[in-house]
Formats: C-alpha cells, sequence, structure tokens
C-alpha cells in the first residue's frame, strides 16, 4: 500500500501503537435475547466507559465498529440517535458511551469489524500496533473480530470485564479460545496498565 498520504488525506491525524475497538455497543438489544442480554451489556458499558476515558489520558484512538443492522441507508449518527431516543432497551449503553467528536467509526455488515469495512486501512493509517477489544458479543462479533486481527499480525488484549454474551458461559468459553489460541491478553481492564503497554510497542519498530 502507498502510505504516502500519511495522515490519509487529513481524517487520521492520530499516530498511536494502540487503539482501543469498542464492537456492537451501540446497541438498541430489540431482538431475542436481548433481554438477557441488558444487564451484562450495562455493567460492561461501565466498565468500557472508563477505559476509554483512561485511553483518551494516553492518547490512544477510540474506534467503534458497529453493525448497521440491516439498515443500509442510514449512517452511524443515525444509529447513535435511534438507541438514545427511540425508547429501546439499549439507551443506557449510549449515555455512557456515546462516541466524542474525536472517535472513529466503521459500519459493518458482518460479525467481523475487518470484513468489507475500512478498519484495515485506518489501522494501517494509525500505525496500530495492539488492538484492545472490547464490546459485544464475545462468541460472534468479539471472536471474529480477534480471529482477523491475528491473522493481521496484531497483538490482541480483550479484557474480560468489557465483553459480554448472552450465555456467560460463551463468553467463558470464547475468552478461553482467544487466549489459547489467538494468544490474546484477557487482563481485566481495571489492571491493564495503558501507559506501560504505549511506551512498551513505541520502543518496538
Amino acid at each position: 500500500m502507498d502510505t504516502k498520504n500519511a495522515d490519509l488525506h487529513g481524517n487520521a491525524p492520530d499516530s498511536s501503537p494502540v487503539a482501543l475497538l469498542i464492537i456492537d455497543m451501540i446497541n438498541d438489544l430489540e431482538f431475542p435475547g436481548g433481554d438477557e442480554l441488558l444487564e451484562p451489556a450495562n455493567r460492561i458499558a461501565d466498565r468500557i466507559a472508563g477505559l476509554k476515558q483512561r485511553a483518551k489520558e494516553q492518547s490512544i484512538p477510540i474506534i467503534y465498529a458497529n453493525d448497521n443492522f440491516g439498515k443500509w441507508r442510514s449512517d452511524f449518527n443515525e444509529v447513535v440517535e435511534h438507541v438514545l431516543t427511540d425508547g429501546v432497551k439499549g439507551k443506557h449503553l449510549v449515555e455512557v458511551l456515546k462516541p466524542d467528536k474525536d472517535d472513529y467509526f466503521v459500519l459493518k455488515p458482518k460479525n467481523s469489524a475487518f470484513y468489507e469495512t475500512t478498519l484495515d486501512m485506518l489501522l494501517t493509517y494509525l500505525q496500530v500496533k495492539h488492538v484492545i477489544m472490547t464490546g459485544l458479543s464475545t462468541d460472534s462479533c468479539v471472536l471474529f473480530s480477534a480471529n482477523d486481527a491475528y491473522m493481521r499480525d496484531l497483538k490482541i488484549s480483550i479484557p474480560a470485564d468489557c465483553v459480554a454474551s448472552i450465555n456467560p458461559a460463551h463468553t467463558d468459553d470464547a475468552l478461553a479460545y482467544m487466549k489459547r489460541v489467538l494468544s490474546a491478553d484477557i487482563t481485566p481492564s481495571v489492571d491493564v496498565d495503558l501507559a506501560a503497554l504505549c511506551q512498551e510497542l513505541a520502543s518496538v519498530d
């Protein structure tokens, strides 16, 4: 790839060895199983919000990767507005995780945040070596995204307190798989030293 335009024509001014990926957390939860997912989703939303704040303090870029829920004419802002104002189950998720103006986002048509999206190119321009993955669902979209990140030789962290599935056992199984097969670090977010991680990766070229 020609990387002469190092700032992606002004659209990706950040540069960081680490990026925080928030997967499918802008979510109305209006689907079969949404009732069961509501409590764990709300719980991890609060954890992710804390991790996001700490990431911003370290100038780590935040990337939202979200389903378009089959609404091909919608954009990300419309999805945010829908969850925030239409009286849906997932309102709390947006209340605590509403994207900031300087956050990035990609809309994904399928499970993986990489499949048919601009995420791969964005990470390249940001010079990311390590992705911290959070969100829903651990055994589906997080797992598929982690597999694709691994195939791209990215290092992966998946804080165990920042992911959830409808069935907690499925989360445990998926985390164990990703730790074993993908060499993912599943240390809980409260124990992740973001400053040390950035410094370590910055020194490795």
